[in-house]
Protein backbone atom coordinates (compact mmCIF):
# COMPACT_ATOMS: atom_id res chain seq x y z
CA UNK A 1 0.00 0.00 0.00
CA UNK A 2 2.60 2.71 0.63
CA UNK A 3 4.78 1.37 -2.16
CA UNK A 4 1.59 2.17 -4.54
CA UNK A 5 1.24 5.57 -2.53
CA UNK A 6 4.73 6.23 -3.42
CA UNK A 7 4.34 5.90 -6.98
CA UNK A 8 1.51 7.72 -7.40
CA UNK A 9 2.97 10.92 -5.20
CA UNK A 10 6.11 10.34 -7.79
CA UNK A 11 3.70 10.23 -10.74
CA UNK A 12 1.75 13.25 -9.35
CA UNK A 13 5.14 15.34 -9.08
CA UNK A 14 6.04 14.32 -12.53
CA UNK A 15 3.33 15.85 -14.09
CA UNK A 16 2.93 18.89 -12.17
CA UNK A 17 6.61 19.83 -13.02
CA UNK A 18 6.05 19.09 -16.61
CA UNK A 19 2.84 20.51 -17.40
CA UNK A 20 2.39 23.48 -19.72
CA UNK A 21 1.40 26.02 -16.83
CA UNK A 22 5.17 25.45 -15.52
CA UNK A 23 7.10 25.15 -18.63
CA UNK A 24 5.48 28.77 -19.60
CA UNK A 25 6.52 30.49 -16.62
CA UNK A 26 10.08 28.39 -16.27
CA UNK A 27 12.37 31.56 -16.70
CA UNK A 28 11.19 32.75 -13.36
CA UNK A 29 12.23 32.66 -9.44
CA UNK A 30 8.41 32.21 -8.34
CA UNK A 31 8.24 28.89 -10.61
CA UNK A 32 11.96 27.72 -9.91
CA UNK A 33 11.53 27.58 -6.25
CA UNK A 34 8.24 25.51 -7.06
CA UNK A 35 10.25 23.21 -9.33
CA UNK A 36 12.74 23.03 -6.59
CA UNK A 37 10.09 22.40 -3.59
CA UNK A 38 8.77 19.34 -5.83
CA UNK A 39 11.91 17.64 -6.48
CA UNK A 40 12.88 17.61 -2.52
CA UNK A 41 10.04 16.40 -1.92
CA UNK A 42 10.79 13.67 -4.24
CA UNK A 43 13.81 12.89 -3.27
CA UNK A 44 12.61 13.19 0.15
CA UNK A 45 9.45 10.36 -0.94
CA UNK A 46 12.60 8.22 -2.78
CA UNK A 47 15.41 8.49 0.04
CA UNK A 48 12.54 7.05 2.62
CA UNK A 49 12.94 10.12 4.85
CA UNK A 50 9.57 11.57 4.35
CA UNK A 51 6.40 9.45 4.61
CA UNK A 52 3.79 8.89 1.63
CA UNK A 53 1.29 11.29 4.18
CA UNK A 54 3.58 13.69 4.66
CA UNK A 55 4.63 14.16 1.26
CA UNK A 56 0.81 14.19 0.41
CA UNK A 57 0.81 17.08 3.28
CA UNK A 58 3.81 19.21 1.43
CA UNK A 59 1.89 18.48 -2.04
CA UNK A 60 -1.21 19.88 -0.53
CA UNK A 61 0.31 23.01 0.26
CA UNK A 62 2.49 23.40 -2.78
CA UNK A 63 -0.89 23.14 -4.72
CA UNK A 64 -2.44 25.75 -2.57
CA UNK A 65 0.23 28.09 -3.28
CA UNK A 66 0.62 27.43 -7.10
CA UNK A 67 -3.49 28.06 -7.24
CA UNK A 68 -2.90 31.64 -5.38
CA UNK A 69 -0.05 32.57 -8.14
CA UNK A 70 -2.14 31.05 -10.95
CA UNK A 71 -5.48 33.10 -9.89
CA UNK A 72 -3.07 36.43 -8.93
CA UNK A 73 -1.05 36.45 -12.65
CA UNK A 74 -4.69 35.69 -14.42
CA UNK A 75 -5.99 38.99 -12.54
CA UNK A 76 -3.16 40.63 -13.25
CA UNK A 77 -2.53 39.72 -16.92
CA UNK A 78 0.13 36.94 -16.35
CA UNK A 79 2.40 38.47 -14.29
CA UNK A 80 2.64 38.88 -9.85
CA UNK A 81 2.90 42.43 -8.49
CA UNK A 82 5.47 43.13 -6.43
CA UNK A 83 3.63 42.31 -3.56
CA UNK A 84 2.12 39.44 -4.52
CA UNK A 85 5.91 37.90 -5.42
CA UNK A 86 6.85 38.92 -1.73
CA UNK A 87 4.07 37.14 -0.38
CA UNK A 88 4.76 34.07 -2.40
CA UNK A 89 8.38 33.94 -1.69
CA UNK A 90 7.01 34.08 2.29
CA UNK A 91 4.93 31.34 1.68
CA UNK A 92 7.49 29.26 -0.35
CA UNK A 93 9.61 29.71 2.92
CA UNK A 94 7.19 28.50 5.02
CA UNK A 95 6.52 25.62 2.93
CA UNK A 96 10.49 25.23 2.64
CA UNK A 97 10.61 24.95 5.89
CA UNK A 98 7.49 22.44 6.54
CA UNK A 99 9.22 20.16 3.88
CA UNK A 100 12.46 20.31 5.99
CA UNK A 101 10.83 19.45 9.29
CA UNK A 102 9.19 16.21 7.64
CA UNK A 103 12.68 14.98 5.63
CA UNK A 104 14.79 15.12 9.27
CA UNK A 105 11.96 14.38 11.85
CA UNK A 106 12.00 10.45 12.69
CA UNK A 107 8.88 9.48 10.50
CA UNK A 108 10.22 7.64 7.65
CA UNK A 109 8.71 5.26 4.52
CA UNK A 110 9.59 1.81 5.69
CA UNK A 111 12.09 -0.15 4.17
CA UNK A 112 10.56 -2.78 1.93
CA UNK A 113 11.05 -6.41 2.15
Amino acid sequence: QINGQQNQLSKQIGKDKHNASTQHYANNKVDQRRENQQDRVAQGIKSGQMTAGEAAKAEKQQKGINRQVAADRKANGGTLTASEKKQVNHEQNAASKNIYHKKHNLKTQPKPN
